[in-house]
């Protein structure tokens, strides 16, 4: 699915798009400045959750709610192991990954299933694609 973004407003069909997926594992990729966390963070205010996301570049992980996971991976593949994350893929909940594309090898290697969402800036709006 494929879905035209100029506004936050617009990131709800994405948002539905993440829900109806039932993926508990959701790939982000875009460049620096696409987008990635605040897509989360409406995700966390459309599943009522207050505290807000920020990217988790230095931390490698933010946890909200005991129940949604957010990972960012830039040029952190070796660490991701290094730290058993994934352990942390296995927990109940939903886990976002920020530069998704960095351990997507290794996902599938382990056979985790994952929905896989492509953030292009595009003049004045951004494309995101959702591919199950």
């Amino acid at each position: 699915m494929e879905f035209k973004v100029e506004k936050k407003d617009d990131l709800k069909d994405v948002i539905n798009c993440i829900k109806n997926s039932k993926k508990k594992i959701i790939l982000l990729n875009g460049t620096l400045g696409s987008g990635k966390t605040t897509l989360v963070k409406e995700f966390l205010k459309s599943e009522g959750i207050k505290n807000i996301a920020v990217s988790p570049t230095f931390s490698i992980q933010n946890i909200y709610d005991n129940k949604i996971f957010h990972y960012d991976m830039y040029q952190k593949k070796d660490e991701f192991l290094a730290l058993g994350m994934l352990e942390e893929l296995e927990k109940k909940g939903i886990h976002f990954i920020e530069w998704g594309e960095e351990i997507e090898d290794i996902l599938k290697h382990f056979g985790f299933d994952y929905l896989k969402i492509n953030i292009e800036l595009k003049n004045n709006h951004r494309i995101i694609k959702c591919q199950y």
